[in-house]
């Protein structure tokens, strides 16, 4: 009995455990699958669902009058319902093959009476498809030529190919359900194209929106990074040009201040760099939310500010209260208007005396930066920090607190802020 099964006699091969003919096969229906992707198995399964139903539907089956032959029901059903299986590959030319197909069905007396409606349910479909996915002229002018078309087919019908297949009947017989196919025909037609302009709309309203809202995060991202930008630059070159000022002025008298300003400037010129990079991590550490949080100051670096903004001729007093710890974020916040603040005393009224104070209670930190404004009596510049000013009141905003700013009665400038938070970092 073993050798009676030759798989080559037989034209059998192995791979794996498949036999050759059914690997093949399941190989070509697995790239078939693939091209046409899940859509198109859909649509070919929609084609076929429809083809079936025009075949038992409205195909006018074979009589004494007719001239179709029992076969070509098949053929008519199929060839008006296979614009669907292909609908997404060519969605205008499948349109006009679906519409061409329904009106010749209709002229040539290939459907029932009362059903031709049914016939153009493939034009409906692929309607639709070309309504949401190309413009609304081009799905206009298709829905109008299909309803034209349709119109078209449904009064040839009625007036030449109905009497035709019914010669017993008398006028009176002949019933008048013409109106009633166009109607249900226009309605299908509109239905399925205001459905895909709606998904159209949809569609293009979300694009539009996701391209928006990455434009404002370029656009915040961009904010972000010249608040940066300018609150790390803005204070050390304050300092360095407040210090090469002084250096240029007594570089002849006075040679041992030339060289303490000297040494300032290398110092701030090196802090500056570290803080650069600072800045550049936190903008690299996306993935990393604890390396973004560790890589910028806080305020345990408040006296280390305080001690670069005396050596610039401010005297500082520097002074916090409350033991509460800052969320990083709110830390980072409250540094960075003080270091703004300072780097506008030193611009415009070094030197001077200013004092800093912060306070912290769990709910929110109030900071207030006072100066006294110049001894040399030189006149407060327009603005006292014109961008600076922007950017402590844009951090201020960030977390619905309140700012202000301006000259002080007595003399000076005076800086305000409440910064309202909860323990997570977000506004209160």
């Amino acid at each position: 009995m073993s050798g009676w099964y030759d798989p080559g006699r037989m034209g059998m091969s192995y791979r794996g455990q498949m036999p050759g003919d059914l690997a093949r096969r399941y190989l070509l229906a697995m790239e078939w699958a693939r091209r046409l992707g899940r859509r198109g198995v859909a649509d070919a399964a929609v084609a076929v669902i429809v083809a079936l139903i025009v075949r038992y539907t409205i195909v006018d089956p074979p009589g004494p009058s007719s001239w179709w032959p029992a076969w070509s029901a098949w053929p008519v059903a199929a060839v008006i319902s296979f614009p669907v299986a292909v609908r997404r590959r060519w969605p205008r030319a499948m349109l006009a093959l679906a519409c061409a197909a329904g009106v010749l069905a209709t002229v040539a007396g290939a459907v029932a009476a009362g059903a031709i409606w049914v016939s153009f349910v493939p034009t409906v479909l692929v309607l639709y498809l070309v309504a949401s996915t190309t413009s609304a002229g081009w799905s206009a002018a298709g829905l109008a030529a299909c309803a034209f078309g349709a119109v078209a087919a449904v009064l040839v019908f009625y007036e030449r190919v109905f009497p035709g297949l019914a010669p017993a009947a008398t006028p009176s017989e002949i019933p008048p359900a013409w109106p009633l196919e166009i109607g249900v025909i226009g309605v299908l037609l509109v239905a399925g194209w205001a459905m895909g302009t709606v998904v159209r709309w949809k569609r293009d309203t979300t694009a539009r929106l996701v391209r928006h809202l990455a434009e404002a995060a370029v656009a915040d991202e961009r904010r972000r990074i010249a608040r940066e930008l300018h609150d790390v630059i803005g204070h050390s070159m304050s300092l360095i040009a407040v210090k090469a000022t002084v250096a240029n002025h007594v570089a002849d008298a006075r040679p041992q201040e030339v060289r303490a300003a000297l040494a300032v400037i290398e110092q701030t010129s090196r802090s500056t760099l570290t803080e650069i990079h600072r800045v550049l991590d936190l903008l690299r550490s996306d993935g990393d939310p604890q390396q973004a949080q560790l890589s910028v100051p806080g305020m345990a670096d408040l006296p280390e500010l305080a001690a670069h903004a005396r050596s610039a001729g401010v005297e500082v007093d520097l002074t916090v209260r409350g033991e509460a710890a800052l969320p990083p974020a709110v830390a980072v916040s409250v540094y960075r208007i003080v270091q703004q603040a300072l780097t506008n005393v030193i611009t415009h009224a070094a030197p001077t005396r200013c004092s800093v104070t912060v306070d912290i209670d769990g709910r929110e930190a109030v900071i207030e930066v006072v100066d006294d404004g110049s001894r040399h009596g030189r006149p407060p510049r327009a603005g006292h920090g014109g961008h600076g000013l922007l950017g402590m009141r844009e951090r201020v905003k960030m977390y619905g607190g309140t700012f202000s700013a301006g000259r002080r009665p007595e003399g000076g400038f005076r800086v305000s802020a409440r910064l309202p938070y909860d323990q997570s970092g977000t506004k209160a």
